[in-house]
């Protein structure tokens, strides 16, 4: 019999890491996420079999637990660090952010994730297992209010793509566009945004650079649904 796969994805209880758990979870892998709110996580898993940690990923102890449970399944294939955070609401120019604020901002969306993939280099090369970092636009165009989200973001990128190099895993850095997620609204807190496309749209992107496996590298959704084409 084939083992399944595993997969951990942070920030599990909405938008596109909630997206990619129960697509997953439908295609037969073995699922954990986690999210910070353990009522909300537990009730996005309903009806899965997703297994949800509660925590987050910010604190060294919730790391500590999510290696334990990866452990204790015999390795990992899949790694996404999808959890992040637009940094202070409302997003506001870099003159006007506090100097706690940037390190809270980086912590966040590139030291907790970099410190938990590595904290998973014997689990991830147990399984030739792959890293995906959710990057954005914002990582390497300039927005203004976006400085402290875009340049964590671009950490993040520089953080997975070097574990890459370093380890001979594949790793990618992906821009899945805009998606209409509670993160996109807190980011526009007055406008419509339903006319963004809903993040379920997105996964068989992601399936796609799955099965694909181009070279370690910085994708947007776009050019993910060429491999696809291209290697239909």
């Amino acid at each position: 019999m084939t083992t399944p796969s595993t997969s951990l994805i942070t920030g599990g209880s909405s938008g596109l890491g909630l997206a990619l758990a129960r697509a997953l979870d439908d295609a037969g892998w073995i699922v954990v996420t986690d999210a910070r709110d353990a009522s909300r996580l537990s009730a996005a898993l309903a009806g899965s079999t997703v297994h949800g940690v509660p925590g987050d990923v910010a604190d060294a102890d919730h790391r500590a637990a999510l290696v334990d449970v990866v452990t204790d399944l015999g390795g990992l294939d899949l790694l996404v660090l999808n959890a992040s955070t637009l940094g202070p609401l409302p997003m506001r120019p870099l003159s006007e952010y506090e100097p706690l604020e940037f390190g809270e901002v980086f912590r966040t969306n590139a030291g907790a994730p970099g410190s938990l993939m590595t904290a998973l280099t014997p689990q991830l090369l147990a399984r030739d297992g792959v890293v995906v970092g959710i990057s954005s636009d914002a990582a390497v165009q300039l927005y203004e209010t976006w400085g402290g989200y875009g340049a964590s973001k671009a950490a993040l990128d520089h953080l997975v793509l070097t574990f890459g190099a370093e380890t001979g895993l594949a790793t990618y850095a992906v821009d899945p566009g805009d998606m209409r997620t509670p993160m996109q609204q807190a980011a526009f807190p007055d406008e419509d945004i339903s006319d963004r496309p809903l993040p379920e749209s997105v996964v068989p992107r992601f399936l796609a650079l799955l099965d694909r496996r181009p070279p370690s590298g910085r994708y947007v959704a776009a050019e993910i649904a060429q491999l696809e084409v291209a290697g239909a």
